[in-house]
């Protein structure tokens, strides 16, 4: 799942990016309201994590246009003690859930969980191609019947090629997935995932193809 965390404490934004990449999720990590803003018109994003107090716009300014585009992805607000009313204005305008800081990252993880369910409910949870279904919920790829070991990394890459099949998906989107955008990596860094990710791939009827100079597609080979 791709993440966007909203957050001008950059000591706490990078903890919460490294426990949610070492759990299998890509994370765009953002310090103001106005560059958050800029982004999750032109990226997006399946979930945010969105702190109030932030420079520029305010994390209730972000909320209110993510709203006015009639964007419905989840929104967990990050807000203090004292703010009981951004909370109450926060939810009315359309916000999913709240955590008080400071938090511990295991609420934070399983209020994300209880999120990602439901818009699974709401999207589907499962996509097939070949042979393969994909449980976007568990995170977790079939065979008929039989769990696939892939790593986060190569699932990453998996999940994001889903989402764009039937198109080309570039080295640059394929990094910014896997590693969140603004990550210091190069665009090659994700080639060795796809090649692995191809050989496990090539017994169930699914291959990666590669578009010299544009990217790879997800295809069925049989």
């Amino acid at each position: 799942m791709r993440i966007a965390v909203v957050e001008d404490n950059e000591t706490l934004a990078r903890a919460i990016a490294y426990r949610l990449r070492d759990r299998g999720h890509a994370v765009d990590l953002l310090h103001d309201g106005d560059e958050a803003d800029r982004f999750l018109a032109g990226e997006g994003a399946d979930l945010v994590v969105l702190d109030i107090n932030l420079p520029g716009q305010s994390g209730l300014d972000v909320l209110r246009a993510l709203r006015g585009r009639e964007d419905g992805v989840p929104v967990i607000l990050l807000t203090a003690r004292s703010e009981t009313s951004d909370r109450v204005n926060g939810l009315d305008m359309g916000a999913d859930d709240y955590l008080v800081k400071p938090f511990e990252m295991d609420e934070l993880e399983a209020r994300i969980r209880a999120l990602s369910r439901r818009k699974n409910l709401d999207y589907g949870a499962r996509e097939t191609l070949g042979g393969l279904e994909f449980d976007r919920a568990a995170r977790q790829v079939t065979a008929g019947g039989t769990r696939l070991e892939i790593p986060r990394r190569e699932l990453a890459v998996l999940e994001c090629l889903l989402e764009r099949r039937g198109r080309i998906v570039s080295k640059a989107q394929l990094t910014d997935h896997v590693y969140g955008v603004g990550a210091d990596v190069e665009e090659t860094a994700v080639e060795p995932h796809v090649s692995r990710l191809r050989k496990r791939l090539s017994d169930h009827g699914v291959t990666i193809r590669t578009a010299r100079g544009l990217g790879y597609m997800l295809e069925r080979t049989s």
